[in-house]
């Protein structure tokens, strides 16, 4: 379904498009329209859900009736083409598709969708890559620098199973890590609640905040250490944003690569070895009630960089 509007019009929430967020759903019944005036006629409360305002992030349910206003604009190309190096690398990046899933290990330095400034991210461009899907949907999101498993569905109702393993803690996530500095503990579990704010740049920050913090908990594992680094294994029991960066920073081994909450020192010793990139990579997605397994290998680059530094590669291979 496609919509010029040109006035008022009622749309009611089909099965399979219960658990999309209301900005993604209009982009796409809303032929042409750029995504920032969707985002400003949501803000004005111009587009209604049951009657009632609702936020770019709300979550549609079956049923649901939208209210689209008249939205004039010179409509836009709605499947922008990726640049082919971004297809080549997207295309190689698949470990996973079929059952209603699509995932793939994805590369760092690629936002998970467009916004802010990017034009297009890995969502558009799977859709590009696969547009015979009716559906494709990110199930969960990664921050722009870390690679690994990504997962996206192709159904409403492996998307709305997901999100509710997700909601009630039954997907498990890990992440390898470098690390600054010998880790002392076999296994650590930081609980230090996280709050976002911005700095004087408008730049998004995420610090420790005791009193108006959301809960945050990480579990890590020692795999291998040296004096220098150490690699570990990153378990977030919840999901906060930037939340293993900013816990590996509050056990004083902040990570390499990371241009937020590490140092130049760490960084500059990590670019010596060869890491060109925040080391941090989705290592494995798994969801019992679903029967989903996904593991992403680690890049060949940083392999290299953790022989560099000295430590344990075999280690890796426990994730398998």
């Amino acid at each position: 379904m496609k919509l010029t509007p040109d006035k008022v019009q009622f749309v009611t929430v089909n099965d399979d498009d219960e658990g999309q967020r209301i900005d993604n759903y209009l982009m796409r019944i809303i032929h042409g329209v750029p995504r920032p005036l969707i985002y400003r006629v949501l803000r004005k409360g111009e587009v209604r859900v049951n009657k009632g305002r609702v936020k770019q992030s709300y979550r549609l349910v079956s049923g649901d009736v939208v209210r689209v206003p008249p939205i004039k604009f010179e409509p836009v190309d709605d499947k922008p083409l990726p640049p082919r190096s971004v297809i080549a690398e997207l295309e190689q990046s698949i470990i996973y598709e079929g059952d209603g899933w699509l995932a793939i290990n994805k590369p760092s330095g690629i936002a998970v969708h467009g916004g802010s400034g990017v034009r297009l991210g890995v969502i558009e461009a799977m859709r590009v890559l696969r547009p015979k899907l009716r559906y494709l949907e990110l199930a969960h999101r990664l921050d722009r620098d870390t690679s690994g498993c990504l997962l996206m569905a192709t159904k409403g109702s492996a998307l709305r199973a997901v999100h509710e393993a997700l909601r009630s803690r039954a997907a498990s996530k890990d992440y390898l890590a470098l690390v600054a500095g010998r880790w002392t503990r076999r296994k650590n579990r930081i609980d230090a609640p996280l709050r976002k704010t911005h700095r004087q740049s408008g730049e998004r920050i995420v610090r420790v905040d005791e009193q108006q913090g959301k809960p945050a908990v990480t579990q890590f594992q020692l795999l291998s250490t040296s004096d220098e680094f150490s690699l570990v294994r990153a378990h977030p029991v919840t999901g906060r944003t930037h939340q293993i960066r900013v816990h590996a920073q509050v056990a004083g081994h902040p990570i390499a690569g990371d241009e937020k909450y590490s140092t130049k020192d760490i960084n500059a010793r990590a670019g010596e070895l060869g890491l060109r990139r925040l080391f941090l990579h989705a290592e494995r997605l798994s969801i019992k009630a679903l029967a989903l397994n996904i593991y992403a290998p680690l890049d060949s680059k940083l392999v290299d960089v953790v022989h560099r530094a000295r430590l344990d590669a075999s280690a890796l291979e426990v994730g398998r």
